[in-house]
């Protein structure tokens, strides 16, 4: 009995020596692989923020950020409305490869039967592997899973979720007025969204002017539950409602600010930036995790004073001129961001989805094409990055097409108020170094430029196969249920 029993500790000594071993190893991958977090606001505009040259909207914590960081200012989206916007964030593929894309309803609609494809692969999919934990707090709009679950986040690689299926104006009740959403003077009860947790319906209609301080809880709750290191990194998508209308903001931030309604959210989601940056510290995480903060497409312009700014760019959300893809880009990981930067090199969301695999060890596909760089030598100062072209798509037309300095516009078309696009034949053609407002057509100055855009047009075209279209099909009214 004596020998059995020593037998018996030998083997459990061993079994937590391997335990152990394992947990080492774990944390060992902790401190490896950083936390990645990405915080999307919507509809945010290029100049909105006070470290982007706003006068009046008081911002703090990403000025801070910023300057702490690096600041870009050529920082582009891949589509100028936020479905197609939000599946090139996730996937690091131009939308077009995805079908999430459309030419008249550019974006998925409460009653939409598609989604983001099975076959697609999110970052949150690729983070799996290599023992990330994985949240979407905030708004999906991806596809509607009351419509079919296959589009629900945990569907696409992501272990926990807390938000709103697609954006807040779209579940107005009978009490709505027309041209509700631009109101500064909301009523809530003109409005139904429903709150998800996870799978479950938590709350409809929502109370807007708590979803900022909820996804901001939920958010710092996600990061202190990882705080040890021990189930390994994680990686939080922080996609905020706001501001796209209708706008809501907290009692502590309603009337704040001299901006009015639009200012107060802003500040808000302000707020929450510096709420989930303080969790880092105070969690000693913030020397092993890369923040990113953008928008998802620029300033809804027609909403009015509803509406955002896009500081000196021109025109704004729904259009491919500057103001509806260039877009707020902050990155912050102390300790290895040098602090005070500014980056004038052209990146994109999409370079998020390769960096973040390179940065967490995980493999970057190679069974399809991935439109995203490894922008790792813009953040950390060893080197440059370079970009054949960046493709400006409305849709699934391609626009424009920049190309170092240089942009050429095939189609133009304002973001609305403008049924069908102006063709260019030759393209017009403007120099962003001197005149990122695109007020000065250069082509006829530039004939070897627009050759030089054509032959890349050429070979990008060659490696486009269109995704099946994910946003036409509609699913029958009363066939929706409770929850949508």
């Amino acid at each position: 009995m004596k020998a059995i029993s020593q037998r018996t500790i030998c083997r459990s000594a061993a079994l937590l020596s391997l335990v152990l071993l394992c947990l080492t190893y774990r944390v060992q991958a902790a401190n490896e692989h950083p936390n990645i977090v990405i915080i999307l606001a919507d509809d945010l505009g290029y100049g909105d923020l006070g470290c982007y040259g706003h006068p009046s909207i008081r911002t703090p914590n990403l000025d801070r950020m910023a300057g702490e960081g690096m600041r870009f200012t050529d920082f582009y989206v891949a589509a100028e409305v936020c479905t197609p916007s939000r599946a090139a964030l996730l996937t690091g593929r131009y939308p077009i490869r995805s079908g999430m894309c459309n030419d008249q309803y550019r974006v998925l609609r409460r009653l939409s039967a598609g989604g983001l494809p099975d076959s697609e692969i999110t970052l949150a999919q690729a983070l799996r592997p290599g023992g990330y934990a994985t949240a979407a707090i905030g708004k999906w709009h991806l596809g509607v899973w009351t419509n079919n679950p296959a589009y629900h986040p945990r569907k696409h690689g992501f272990d926990f979720y807390f938000g709103l299926p697609h954006s807040n104006d779209m579940n107005p009740t009978p009490k709505a007025p027309k041209g509700a959403a631009g109101r500064l003077d909301q009523d809530p009860e003109w409005w139904a969204a429903p709150l998800f947790r996870n799978e479950e319906l938590i709350e409809q209609p929502a109370d807007q002017t708590q979803l900022t301080r909820r996804y901001t809880e939920e958010a710092v709750k996600f990061i202190h539950g990882h705080k040890d290191g021990k189930d390994g990194p994680f990686f939080l998508y922080l996609a905020h409602t706001f501001p796209h209308v209708p706008l809501f903001a907290s009692k502590s931030f309603s009337g704040k600010s001299p901006r009015g309604l639009y200012g107060d959210v802003v500040e808000e989601i302000d707020w929450s930036v510096g709420q989930v940056l303080e969790a880092l510290r105070q969690d000693k995480l913030a020397e092993n995790t890369l923040v990113f903060f953008t928008s998802d497409n620029g300033p809804w312009l027609i909403q009015d004073r509803a509406g955002g700014s896009a500081g000196l760019l021109r025109d704004g959300k729904g259009s491919t001129w500057e103001g509806g893809m260039r877009e707020p880009g902050i990155a912050w990981w102390p300790g290895k961001i040098k602090a005070g930067q500014t980056c004038h090199t052209l990146a994109s969301t999409m370079d998020l989805f390769t960096t973040s695999l390179k940065l967490a060890g995980a493999e970057v596909p190679k069974d399809r094409v991935i439109d995203g760089l490894d922008i790792r030598p813009l953040l950390f100062g060893t080197g440059d990055v370079v970009r054949d072209a960046y493709f400006y798509y409305r849709g699934t037309r391609l626009f424009a097409v920049r190309k170092g300095e240089f942009k050429a516009h095939y189609f133009t078309q304002k973001g609305y108020t403008q049924p069908k696009p102006d063709p260019h034949d030759p393209p017009l053609l403007f120099d962003l170094g001197s005149d990122p407002g695109e007020s000065f057509d250069v082509a006829q100055d530039h004939p070897e430029v627009l050759a030089e855009i054509a032959k890349a047009v050429e070979r990008h075209k060659a490696t486009v196969v269109p995704g099946k279209n994910q946003l036409e099909e509609l699913v029958p009214e009363g066939s929706v249920p409770v929850g949508n």
